[in-house]
């Protein structure tokens, strides 16, 4: 196709109209933008000149007046706030005079995902307080006041107390008494309320507690998903997931309530019930707040006596989720450490009756918990199933001796698959096979994996334990970080994974040699399909789990060799399949595990 003078010249033409126009539009818009910038500048100057650390310590000291003007004639908190520690040989204790409480705690026999002891509690969102009446009208929170008058003492049973007071110029007074015990978790806590008719409206103290969680494990989001609400009404346990953020609003009054993360939980203990348990949880949304897990919102309403005094006994609990620990407590706390919830509820049982106890007796033999506690404990587990793995190797291996007859019976139905399919049905009852020998005793070792599953999710004695190239045996073992994440895998590469993926398949593949190919392009391909999801599903699961799934398969392998080549007498089998074969067709459905159909006879057909 040609151009002529006059087109050229036109396209020419346009070309030039268009860069002036995207010239004119330029040049407008970088004068309207000066214009702007001029306008704001005359503006800024005209506007008197604002310190911003001075408007943020007027702002500061404003909300202080706010506050002491609310507070009546009792003493606002201020400048005047101090520290004081408590310990004993598991916990320090910090307390604050800005509202007589407990501040942080710090549990000395534990390392967060820094390096450094875990602090439970602290932060700008922690607080814990309760409307009081100040003057007629007028209240303000037990967290605003200043609490004066602290006192240290030691017990004679090794306790220590420490108490705040804050008093009003009426007479009324507000006492925080706290006994830390020896080698316990628990921090006893008592409100006294002096003047408590004055001070309290329809003997009625509404609380509020505020607490965070902050990030104790190396994978954040891993351990929200292990973040739960936790509490107890009427002798029952139940909890709420606070993965997305969750409210409760509790019908019956709470023994206990508390935040539980993965091997930690912060809880309130009331001998006398809280009523009107209201609780919200925060979750950061990914990316924002690495350090904080979630944040338990909590308001709820304790009942006082009638009189002048009156005292709300109340127990705060920061500490690890230690099932041994929190059994001795008898009060249902034990509950929280997660050895099976959910649909999985009932594989609790399995581990607190079996594997829990044989785990511990083992540990004590290795003189500590870790990876070679973890091969014991998966070795007696085998034991304790070979009477299901040898009835399935069993079922294998009849399955096999029928194959040569099975390929022979495919080959003369030419791909014909009802048919294929009916004669393979027929030769397993004349054979006296059950093909489903060898999955019905696999199903029963389900119970057990999705115990282990629980179990090596909760155990705070595996925590920060090494092994191998795993630095910590309650998490994930990375031997590579890739920069970048795959897409229902992550970031990183487990070996563990890696060596448990693998020895599973080398089971699914041994496993297809010895099952008759049922013809359907699908089914042999299945085998194969779960060893390739344990790659994604397991890369983020505790290294204990996949370590004790490498031993447990490369077992699995082992018992096949020694109980297909040393156990099993195939030459008994065969002959036991043609004895079968030579009975009478009457008495071979009872020999072949498959139970007889035999149709009730209707009063019509006597």
């Amino acid at each position: 196709m040609g151009f002529d003078r006059n087109t050229v010249i036109g396209f020419a033409l346009l070309a030039v109209l268009f860069m002036g126009y995207f010239w004119y539009v330029s040049s407008n818009q970088q004068a309207a933008t000066e214009l702007k910038k001029r306008q704001e500048d005359s503006i800024a100057a005209l506007k008197p000149k604002v310190d911003s650390a001075q408007w943020k310590a007027d702002s500061v000291r404003m909300a202080l007046l706010k506050d002491s003007v609310s507070a009546g004639s009792f003493v606002a908190a201020g400048s005047r706030d101090s520290l004081a520690v408590l310990e004993n040989n598991v916990l320090k204790a910090t307390f604050s005079s800005k509202g007589g409480w407990l501040r942080s705690v710090e549990l000395k026999n534990y390392k967060g995902a820094n390096g450094k002891p875990v602090v439970m509690g602290g932060g700008a969102g922690e607080s814990f307080g309760y409307a009081i009446n100040t003057l007629p009208g007028q209240s303000t929170e037990s967290s605003k006041l200043f609490f004066g008058n602290v006192a240290v003492a030691k017990n004679a049973d090794s306790s220590q107390t420490i108490s705040y007071t804050s008093s009003s110029n009426g007479g009324s007074s507000i006492t925080h008494k706290f006994t830390v015990r020896p080698n316990d978790y628990r921090i006893k806590a008592e409100i006294v309320l002096n003047g408590a008719n004055q001070l309290v409206t329809g003997q009625t103290l509404n609380l509020h507690w505020n607490t965070v969680a902050h990030r104790q494990q190396a994978d954040a989001e891993y351990e929200k998903t292990q973040t739960r609400l936790v509490y107890q009404t009427e002798g029952e346990y139940d909890y709420t997931t606070a993965m997305q953020g969750a409210s409760e609003a509790l019908e019956q009054p709470a023994e206990w309530f508390g935040l539980k993360q993965q091997f930690f939980n912060s809880s309130i203990i009331a001998s006398q019930k809280l009523k009107s348990v209201k609780a919200d949880v925060v979750v950061p949304a990914e990316g924002q707040d690495s350090n904080t897990v979630a944040t338990l919102k909590m308001t709820a309403q304790a009942s006082l006596a009638a009189g002048a005094t009156a005292t709300v006994p109340l127990e705060m609990y920061y500490g690890p989720n230690d099932y041994e620990v929190l059994k001795d407590y008898d009060n249902g706390m034990h509950n929280i450490v997660d050895l099976g919830s959910g649909v999985f509820a009932f594989v609790k049982w399995i581990n607190r009756w079996l594997i829990l106890p044989v785990f511990d007796f083992l540990g004590n033999i290795m003189g500590g918990y870790g990876g070679w506690t973890i091969l014991l404990l998966t070795i007696f587990i085998r034991l304790l199933i070979v009477p299901l793995t040898y009835s399935s190797y069993l079922s294998g291996a009849k399955m096999k001796a029928l194959r040569p007859e099975i390929d022979a019976m495919k080959a003369r139905l030419n791909g014909d698959q009802q048919a294929i399919s009916m004669e393979q049905m027929k030769l397993f009852r004349e054979a006296g096979v059950n093909p489903l020998g060898g999955c019905i005793p696999a199903l029963f070792q389900i119970p057990i994996f999705f115990a282990l599953y629980s179990f090596f999710n909760s155990n705070i004695d595996l925590r920060g334990i090494p092994f191998l190239w795993a630095g910590d045996l309650s998490s994930y073992d990375s031997v590579l970080n890739m920069g970048f994440a795959i897409p229902f895998y992550g970031s990183h590469v487990s070996l563990f994974t890696i060596t448990a993926t693998i020895t599973s398949l080398l089971i699914s593949i041994y496993s297809m040699s010895t099952t008759p190919d049922a013809g359907n392009p699908m089914m042999k391909y299945m085998p194969y399909i779960f060893p390739f999801m344990m790659l994604f599903i397991f890369n983020k699961l505790p290294s204990a789990l996949t370590w004790y799934y490498t031993v447990s398969n490369v077992i699995t392998l082992i018992l096949q060799f020694v109980i297909q080549n040393y156990v099993i007498n195939h030459d008994k089998i065969l002959a036991e399949i043609a004895a079968n074969k030579a009975k009478p067709k009457n008495n071979r459905s009872g020999r072949s595990g498959w139970p007889a159909c035999r149709r009730p006879k209707r009063k019509w057909m006597k």
